[in-house]
């Protein structure tokens, strides 16, 4: 996992065209006769294969529209004339292979906004091409979206107003009132520090960047967008840049994004925040750096099969692992990716280019920030490259609501070099990264609705200490079964088993997890806390447990738990749960739950094979907990009271 040796030869201009180009190539190989749809290789979608081939024409086309508004127009007659016939036969209602219309799928909303964004951005060259009958056909196609108010409100108020934005431009339908109330819509997913809620519940993951980020900025430079604006563009951007901070941060040293929430298989769409950073000229972060933070996340998943030997995303992370996938989605789906493209629609006089690299945080030492929004401490490490996030706020949800824990959202822990367990068995008991309540039928509670006490990073004398705290009602579920997973737990009968108390204490790679089991329910007894680990997934690992400590290594990385306040220790095992390789190994520790009593646990995540270092001495004053780091620093915390249940 170390970054060792001289950095690689950086890319240039040349070389982000030639990577859009294998991509582009081909996908276009898979056109279908009339070119309206692309139908990739593999298992049809959850929504069937006409909407497959919409989804694969739709996500393609934005890196075909990147491709030719980055030349402008010039010595890109393949990729016009393919876009151009595409168009002709999708909006054509007679074709065999049009496009789903909006009003006959959701889906098509989705994709719509890819169109009206590209036919925008390539207005000269494509739009403009176009004979009369086939743009009166596309604003036909595009014109059902106007006064449709079933769209979910989340991120897709942004396609509804994009495809609206397109069609005034053009003398098509369009509504004022759909516009203002979407983007009154997006101003109430505001939330501190440049974040942005998914929603209306704790919804943070890369939809922050790649949606809504990234939309409002594509949009202000559609044609017309600067009258419905309302001066609200610069407001957008300094979000924008305030979150950057943050995003900046999550980048692991290989060039990982952060594997957490929902549509990871869109990969190195999580490079897009970062390009889009350019476009907008943002104040505080330089092109070089941004452009390198792409960079690193698009080559991390190059070098490591995504695309694939024949020049296809498939579903998975590296690899194809169909489980990554929502249940939602089809073949065509993971080239949402091509966003983290989009600096090539940056011609090659742009200063971006010739911007000095910048290293990311990460590169440059290590990294500890509070993230307050999602409830995240941030802990990144120079001599691995991993970053950690540590989460007792985020777990799309409410604060109160019951459910299953989603494993992409509601586990204590997230890196960039680790993946959730995301097999069946993984939405119905929390294992890794989880503090849970297990009775003697061996069944498992849930967090999701917990409080989010605080985060915070305390600057000590010797010692900088990141703090995050939870509250929640450890419950059972009983779950509903569910046609669609979109990324969030699952719905139930509940029942209560207690109230658990985490304090997290974070300082490099090892974290101090305080757990109180502050009340247990009515008639319910034999229960055990139960504390997991970092997975750890890959071939050939080596396990150690001794007493109340359990250790995992494979693959350059090794996890490790370790009880402070006795118990057992184990590691278990799931096969085929990761998209990082066959077998997943947890290390996890189990003591008796008693209430009031305060268990410690040191739980740490190493890379390049080095052991854990859980030896730290605890002890508690009053409401200061006291610690000696495994490097001999000592630090003194102020924690709110461990007394507090709310």
């Amino acid at each position: 996992m170390a970054v060792e040796g001289p950095p690689s030869r950086e890319w240039g201009r040349a070389d982000w065209v030639a990577h859009a180009d294998t991509l582009l190539g081909a996908a276009m190989r898979h056109a279908s006769p009339g070119g309206g749809r692309i139908l990739f290789p593999g298992a049809e979608g959850g929504y069937g294969r006409d909407v497959d081939g919409l989804e694969g024409f739709a996500r393609t086309l934005l890196l075909a529209g990147f491709r030719i508004a980055g030349e402008r127009g010039l010595g890109v007659d393949e990729v016009i004339a393919f876009v151009r016939r595409g168009i002709t036969t999708g909006v054509d209602p007679s074709a065999p292979d049009r496009w789903v219309r909006p009003d006959e799928h959701g889906q098509a909303k989705v994709e719509a906004a890819s169109i009206a964004l590209v036919l925008d951005l390539t207005r000269p060259w494509v739009w403009q091409a176009l004979d009369p009958v086939t743009r009166q056909r596309a604003i036909d196609w595009f014109a059902p979206v106007v006064g449709d108010d079933t769209y979910p409100r989340t991120n897709w108020v942004w396609f509804r107003i994009v495809v609206e934005t397109f069609l005034r431009s053009v003398g098509g339908p369009w509504s004022a009132d759909d516009i203002a109330a979407d983007l009154a819509c997006h101003d109430s997913f505001v939330r501190e520090g440049g974040w942005l809620s998914d929603g209306e519940e704790r919804s943070y993951d890369h939809y922050v960047g790649w949606a809504l980020h990234v939309y409002p900025v594509l949009w202000s430079r559609m044609s017309g967008a600067a009258d419905l604006a309302g001066g609200r563009t610069t407001g957008d951007i300094a979000r924008l840049d305030r979150f950057l901070d943050d995003a900046l941060a999550l980048v692991g040293g290989d060039g990982s994004p952060l594997i957490q929430g929902r549509s990871l298989i869109y990969r190195f769409a999580a490079a897009a925040v970062f390009w889009i950073g350019v476009i907008a000229e943002t104040p505080s972060h330089s092109a070089g750096r941004l452009r390198h933070a792409a960079e690193k996340i698009v080559r991390h998943f190059a070098e490591r099969g995504a695309p694939d030997a024949d020049g296809l995303l498939t579903m998975g992370w590296h690899g194809e692992w169909r489980a990554l996938a929502q249940s939602y989605s089809g073949p065509g789906s993971p080239y949402w990716a091509v966003k983290g493209l989009m600096g090539i629609m940056l011609p090659a006089d742009h200063p971006v280019w010739s911007a000095p690299r910048e290293p990311v945080p990460v590169e440059t030492g290590d990294v500890l920030r509070a993230v307050t929004s999602p409830g995240w401490i941030v802990s990144g490490t120079a001599d691995d490259g991993i970053v950690r996030v540590i989460n007792h706020g985020t777990d799309h949800s409410a604060p109160g609501a019951v459910s299953t824990d989603s494993p992409l959202y509601a586990r204590i822990g997230y890196s960039t070099a680790t993946a959730p367990l995301l097999d069946a068995r993984a939405w119905l008991e929390p294992l890794e990264q989880s503090v849970v309540l297990r009775d003697a039928a061996g069944r498992i509670t849930h967090r999701s609705g917990m409080h989010l006490l605080g985060v915070r990073v305390d600057d000590g004398p010797s010692c900088r200490v990141g703090v995050a705290s939870a509250v929640w009602d450890a419950h059972g579920i009983e779950p509903q079964q569910t046609t669609h997973a979109h990324g969030s737990g699952f719905s139930g009968a509940a029942r209560s088993a207690g109230r658990l108390r985490v304090d997290s204490l974070v300082r490099g790679s090892l974290e101090i997890r305080l757990i109180r089991v502050t009340d247990i329910a009515a008639g319910v007894g034999g229960l055990r806390l139960r504390v997991g680990g970092w997975p750890v997934a890959g071939s050939d690992p080596r396990v150690r447990v001794s007493g109340g400590t359990a250790e995992v290594a494979s693959e350059g990385l090794t996890s490790g738990v370790r009880s402070l306040s006795g118990g057992t220790a184990q590691v278990v095992r799931r096969e085929d749960a990761s998209p990082l390789g066959a077998s997943a190994l947890v290390p996890v520790v189990e003591v008796d739950a008693l209430v009031d009593d305060v268990v410690a646990v040191a739980v740490e995540l190493r890379g390049a094979g080095a052991p854990v270092r859980t030896e730290v001495m605890v002890t508690f004053e009053a409401d200061d907990v006291a610690i000696t780091w495994p490097d001999g620093c000592r630090s003194r915390t102020a924690l709110l009271p461990l007394t507090a249940h709310s």
